[in-house]
């Protein structure tokens, strides 16, 4: 009886070796079926061209499709609402933009909270935006612009491509920290804001760059500065803003994120993934040319600067009495 009791014992201690807890189990199948890759925006914008390039290198790694599904309206707040009320068993991600950031102080009555309902994953990366003005302004530079600015009182407009956007609110945080007070023209969209800041009826814009560049490289706008901490590769030679206004940065942060409560195993593996993919040579080209070198960070690391992020443009909502209900 006793070698048999000693017997089973072993037998169970050695099975028991063998047995993956189920969540454990699961990340490393995971996926077994296609991932739902929620997009706030239509289909054709760079923010919806970034999550295509990701998701389809994340198509190609893991075997399963990552198919973007785009839920665009409410500034973005519906597709972030999909996936904070999506089941968190990593089949539905979202694609993590300056929106998200933004929302959380501009809308007075969101169903989600964003730092608590989504989990981070991973970054993707930070593109400027584009201090840019049109090519007949006499001011040649920041400084020369604050000046400009301040001896034309109530005759410089600031245009942006919507209330409440990364665009708008770069211009409000320059106007804050130099106290050159400008009007604020929202346009629904870039494209009629970029139109007008050409023609000179707008006189400023900090536009994101993969939609302004073209413009400037051809020569029919002219760029006075970068809103990131560092300049770009893309354009090497135009300064930062804080290299004029110390402290100033304002660039657009991406990644993904996923419902809260995604088993932690899950996350380190699509964040594994997603860094392997930004260290893929083609993906850097293409991730430069869209205005942002890739940002490889842990869930951890992405975590806090979502937090960083969301708590920077939440006072500049604030100072510039923004709400949208």
């Amino acid at each position: 009886m006793m070698l048999r009791r000693t017997a089973m014992a072993w037998f169970a201690f050695a099975l028991g070796a063998f047995i993956l807890p189920v969540s454990e189990a699961s990340a490393l199948d995971y996926p077994t079926r296609p991932v739902r890759f929620i997009v706030g925006y239509p289909a054709g914008g760079s923010t919806d061209i970034l999550a295509r390039l990701v998701g389809q290198k994340l198509s190609e790694r893991l075997g399963q499709q990552f198919v973007i599904e785009n839920k665009p309206g409410a500034g973005n707040n519906i597709g972030t609402e999909t996936v904070a009320r999506a089941e968190p068993d990593g089949y539905t991600v979202l694609l993590i933009n300056p929106a998200n950031f933004i929302n959380t102080t501009l809308y007075a009555n969101l169903n989600f909270d964003f730092l608590r309902d989504i989990a981070p994953v991973a970054s993707f990366n930070r593109t400027p935006n584009v201090m840019t003005v049109p090519v007949d302004l006499p001011a040649k530079n920041v400084a020369e612009f604050i000046a400009y600015v301040k001896a034309n009182p109530g005759k410089v407009n600031l245009a942006s491509s919507g209330n409440g956007t990364s665009v708008h609110l770069s211009g409000e945080m320059f106007m804050a920290m130099t106290g050159a007070k400008m009007l604020h023209v929202a346009y629904k969209g870039a494209a009629p804001a970029t139109t007008d800041l050409i023609s000179n009826r707008v006189q400023v814009m900090f536009d994101n760059m993969p939609s302004i560049i073209g413009h400037i490289r051809g020569g029919k706008l002219r760029a006075l500065a970068v809103t990131t901490e560092k300049r770009s590769p893309e354009l090497p030679d135009v300064p930062t803003v804080g290299e004029t206004v110390p402290g100033y940065e304002a660039s657009a942060l991406f990644g993904m994120g996923a419902p809260a409560k995604t088993p932690p195993e899950i996350i380190a593996k699509l964040n594994k993934e997603i860094n392997a993919v930004l260290a893929d040579p083609e993906v850097k080209k293409r991730l430069t040319e869209l205005g942002g070198e890739p940002l490889i960070t842990t869930p951890e690391e992405f975590g806090a600067t979502m937090k960083a992020e969301t708590e920077k443009w939440g006072k500049v909502v604030k100072a510039a009495d923004i709400k949208i209900e």
